[in-house]
């Protein structure tokens, strides 16, 4: 289990404020944006929004999990079309869904250290835009084609090629080390956790009434731009296009099991569905914030990362990362007054969600007593992935800035903010507003 600094023997991390685009669903209002384009677009709105003049500037931290073939090197680039001078150094990151806790997390920790005074992090995806690539016979022979000084000698190559290895090949959507997807996964989750369908279709529904209600109640009008698509700039994308305000229990219970059709429970409708979109955060010195006139919303507290066995319960990794920051942080769950975990899977969450309050499973993990039960009154309370939409790499940021907005309204303390990742990791994170 991989155990992280918290940052807090340095200085204190400020983290301003957010954004993000609307998460609309993939090959619909973005089909033709690419992730770059997408991150580009919300940095640019970012610094215009908090009035921050781009000299202050001094780190750009930026990921993407399924990298483009024309720009892998996402996070200098971002810097290099937003207008931010071109002396700021980036780096590019990627750890699976919870990429964009990793980008806060380095940004804060250069902060914390003195080595940053002022920080941008996030993520984007395209899942519209997805890297094709050629089997590998066929890339040898178009090396070799290059090579050769002749047409007779571009065509020789290609001579030995069999059928099969003109066929595009997609990026991988199982887990390596297993052969299962995600999907199976959560559906394996369910069935030894005892996860009932009715569970799963409640959790769904509630996200998407959650959603809806904040949509309704302007919630995200400081947290959600505009963005005008291109080439005429004539269609907005306003809001996330994936908030279903009329879907029901008996909607979602009639939807068919997509990844055991027989005997399953995981649905087109209690999964997060693949979507487009990018968030970004605006993190400084709690002593820069002072000096430039900037109120934080919120602060780091703790975080942590852990990992499991992905042969065995995948996205378990919430329940083993947030006992981990809950010490860090030095307070208990009881203590925490709003958590948002994110939704790759209804299943998923309730798995976690469960781990939590079993004694078993915190014996296994060496406690004494479980971390304790999760008010659901206070769980995802402005919607989650599945409703709002999954851009894998942007959602860290989407939930941290989510949050830290909803402590603010409410006027309460912490928040624990939770993601799940691939290979069976996990990642947690406590903020604080004073």
């Amino acid at each position: 289990m991989a155990k992280a600094s918290t940052g807090r023997t340095g200085r204190r991390v400020a983290i301003i404020g957010g954004l993000r685009t609307p998460f609309v669903k993939a090959n619909t209002l973005f089909n033709d944006l690419s992730a770059l384009d997408l991150g580009v677009i919300v940095v640019k709105e970012l610094v215009q929004r908090y009035d921050l003049d781009p000299r202050e500037v001094d780190q750009v931290v930026f990921g993407q999990v399924v990298p483009g073939l024309t720009a892998p090197s996402i996070a200098r680039e971002v810097v290099l079309l937003s207008g931010l001078p071109r002396s700021v150094e980036a780096h590019t990151v990627a750890r699976a869904c919870a990429t964009s806790i990793q980008t806060m997390v380095d940004a804060a920790n250069s902060i914390a250290l003195g080595l940053s005074e002022v920080a941008i992090a996030g993520g984007t995806e395209s899942m519209s835009d997805p890297p094709v690539f050629t089997s590998r016979p066929l890339a040898h022979a178009l090396v070799s084609a290059s090579k050769a000084k002749d047409l007779p000698g571009r065509i020789k190559p290609f001579q030995r090629l069999k059928a099969k290895d003109l066929l595009p090949v997609p990026p991988a959507i199982a887990e390596f080390t297993t052969g299962l997807s995600m999907g199976d996964s959560a559906e394996k989750m369910a069935k030894e956790n005892g996860i009932t369908r009715r569970e799963q279709d409640e959790l769904t529904l509630a996200s998407h009434q959650n959603a809806s209600k904040a949509w309704k109640a302007g919630l995200f009008k400081d947290e959600v731009m505009t963005v005008a698509i291109p080439p005429k700039y004539a269609v907005l994308a306003e809001r996330d296009n994936i908030v279903r305000e009329d879907t029901s229990l008996e909607a979602l219970s009639a939807l068919k099991p997509v990844f055991d059709r027989r005997y399953g429970s995981v649905t087109a409708g209690n999964a997060s569905p693949l979507t487009d979109g990018a968030g970004a955060l605006l993190l400084m010195s709690e002593e820069k914030a002072k000096a430039l006139g900037y109120e934080p919303l919120g602060y780091l507290r703790s975080y942590a990362f852990a990992a499991t066995d992905p042969g065995d319960q995948l996205l378990q990794g919430p329940a083993y990362a947030a006992p981990i920051a809950l010490d860090r942080a030095g307070l208990s769950l009881k203590d925490i007054d709003l958590v948002d975990m994110h939704e790759a899977f209804a299943a998923q969450v309730a798995s976690n969600i469960q781990a939590l309050a079993s004694r078993s499973f915190n014996q296994k993990l060496g406690r004494s007593a479980p971390v304790g039960e999760v008010d659901r009154s206070r769980l995802n309370v402005n919607g989650g992935s599945l409703s709002i939409g999954h851009p894998f790499a942007a959602t860290g940021a989407r939930i941290i800035h989510q949050s830290l907005r909803e402590l603010k309204r409410r006027n309460l303390a912490h928040a624990l903010v939770t993601v799940c990742a691939q290979g069976g990791q996990g990642a947690a994170v406590v903020l604080e507003r004073t």
